[in-house]
């Protein structure tokens, strides 16, 4: 009669486990989390991409009963790290975000992207972004008489 084995052995388990234990302690250090923050660059820039096409959109849908229309505005001091959009009729914020703090938003001091029932900027607006970490830069331009948010990587 021959005999089959159904299981693994706990020596072989056990074996198993520690040459698994001390590749995940040799692999784990050396994992690039640079590239980690290089992906939230990324990440964020869309992000706000996104968000200013909102601010966009909601300007020009309420624009029968909003004629200073929608803002998309940086706080906080440079570098920054947070935004917020603003119904400019009621002052009221329709959302606000925090970045990572690994992620830097740069570009002039009181960035604001103010957008009129039309869709376009207003002129006193910012028309450009730069959102940056670990060596990756992506820049985002919004054209001023249409609108038009574009994002590209540096």
């Amino acid at each position: 009669m021959k005999y089959q084995r159904a299981a693994f052995s706990l020596v072989e388990l056990i074996i198993i486990v520690t040459f698994l234990s001390i590749f995940a302690f040799i692999a784990i250090p050396r994992l690039n989390y640079a590239l980690i923050s290089k992906q939230k660059a990324e990440a964020t820039a869309w992000k706000i991409v996104t968000d200013l096409r909102l601010t966009r959109r909601l300007a020009i849908s309420d624009a029968a009963n909003n004629v200073k229309g929608f803002e998309l505005s940086l706080i906080g001091s440079v570098p920054y790290h947070a935004y917020k959009i603003t119904n400019l009729n009621t002052t009221k914020i329709i959302s606000s975000h925090t970045t990572d703090s690994a992620v830097i938003l740069s570009g002039p001091i009181g960035i604001k992207y103010a957008y009129t029932p039309l869709g376009n900027l207003k002129p006193a607006s910012a028309n450009k972004l730069i959102v940056s970490a670990e060596g990756r830069s992506f820049t985002i331009n919004v054209n001023p008489a249409t609108g038009i948010v574009k994002c590209v990587e540096n």
